[in-house]
């Protein structure tokens, strides 16, 4: 299928990188120290300062509906967005949009809309959130949560241990999954809290990765007290109301915009240093496939957003588009540090191509095929319900 692009659609995107270029300044893609990652702290400030420009265009939350702070966008308008967004590294959104605000719409009671929907859409500074799902025994099997929440009058006394959990360093709430009833199957008994992440008996320790990038944490929770106030949707329902919002970013167009700016700088710096490649040939040609590579994800990403405009709902195409949009990644580190050959893995200097660029992302894409649901669970959804195989 060809897709072609209507003149609306081009002059939004134009607008987009219009926007880019006066919000928002590029770090060169280098990570080689905790300053210039994600979640260092001039990084986070900037970010919050880009989200509340685009809060003010009412982009940061443009998929929900109007009376939330939204503007209603279309499948299509949402993709051009994510798409631009990703390709030119602007930090577009954040977990309180992507998960938390469209489970607190649809499940949420009128107080809890009240007290953060705006601040969300707003990007207020107080309304930072981390997703508080995986547990060192509960990972690509997160049915299998022990995070304890007990009913003590009313309020809910939490004790547990959540890991990898992405800025929980930054965040001022916290999107809690734990097990209110030990006694019921795995996927029930679990009930959705809004954690204020400043409680007491909250812990929060880091966990450094391999490319020295400060992202992950431990949390750790010691007789922690929710308000039942704060409970989301119907106790022991969690499981259902955590699957739900997880569904909302499903194309993976941002995974594939970002493997073609990759590409794109490599092929750049390569025509730039002729003289530095000329030894490897073999990671030329190795680049010409990973950009074809990269157009075929780009065009499985518009198929999701086209099923979706048809009122489809893409379940396996998801699955497939984010194995292969993780894969992809893999494969576009590998092949741009062999292309520049002993200096492709060094990540700071004088000495580092493309500020190091190369070299982190290949230390920070082993994570690619773990995060969001590991590779092997998205074959066997892929191969379930996608050709009808039987489980094993």
């Amino acid at each position: 299928m060809r897709y072609q692009w209507t003149a609306d659609q081009e002059a939004f995107r134009q607008e987009i990188r219009q926007f880019i270029e006066a919000e928002w300044q590029p770090d060169g893609g280098s990570r080689a120290s905790d300053e210039d990652t994600e979640y260092g702290e001039q990084r986070h400030q900037a970010t919050l300062a880009f989200q509340q420009a685009m809060a003010k265009k009412k982009w940061l939350t443009m998929a929900w509906p109007e009376e939330f702070g939204g503007l209603d966008a279309s499948f299509w308008q949402q993709m051009v967005m994510n798409e631009e967004m990703s390709y030119h590294r602007a930090p577009s959104t954040n977990m309180g949009i992507n998960w938390v605000g469209p489970a607190i719409m649809l499940y949420g009671t009128d107080q809890q809309k009240e007290d953060h929907l705006t601040a969300i859409a707003n990007a207020e500074d107080d309304s930072w959130w981390c997703t508080l799902y995986s547990e060192p025994a509960a990972g690509s099997d997160l049915a299998g949560l022990q995070t304890r929440a007990v009913r003590d009058g009313d309020d809910y006394v939490i004790n547990g241990q959540k890991i990898w959990t992405s800025g929980a360093h930054r965040s001022d709430w916290g999107w809690l999954a734990a097990r209110t009833d030990p006694d019921a199957p795995k996927h029930r008994g679990i009930t959705m809290f809004l954690l204020d992440m400043h409680s007491p008996g909250v812990e929060v320790r880091p966990l450094i990765n391999m490319a020295e990038n400060h992202s992950f944490n431990e949390v750790f929770f010691e007789d922690v007290r929710i308000p039942k106030e704060r409970v989301v949707g119907e106790e022991n329902r969690g499981w259902y109301h955590l699957a739900v919002s997880l569904d909302y970013e499903r194309s993976s167009i941002a995974g594939f915009a970002g493997s073609r700016r990759a590409i794109d700088e490599t092929s750049t710096y390569a025509k730039q240093h002729p003289d530095e490649i000329a030894d490897h040939e073999s990671a030329r040609i190795e680049l010409a496939d990973r950009m074809i590579e990269t157009a075929v994800g780009t065009n499985l990403a518009y198929r999701i957003v086209d099923m979706q405009t048809r009122g489809l709902i893409p379940n396996h195409e998801a699955s497939a588009a984010k194995l292969y949009s993780s894969e992809l990644s893999q494969r576009i580190a590998g092949t741009s540090v062999k292309l520049l050959g002993l200096y492709g893995g060094v990540r700071g200097g004088e000495w580092a191509p493309m500020n190091g660029g190369p070299a982190s992302s290949y230390l920070m894409g082993v994570s690619a095929t773990i995060g969001g649901g590991t590779s092997e669970i998205q074959r066997n959804i892929v191969a379930t319900r996608g050709l009808g195989l039987p489980r094993q």
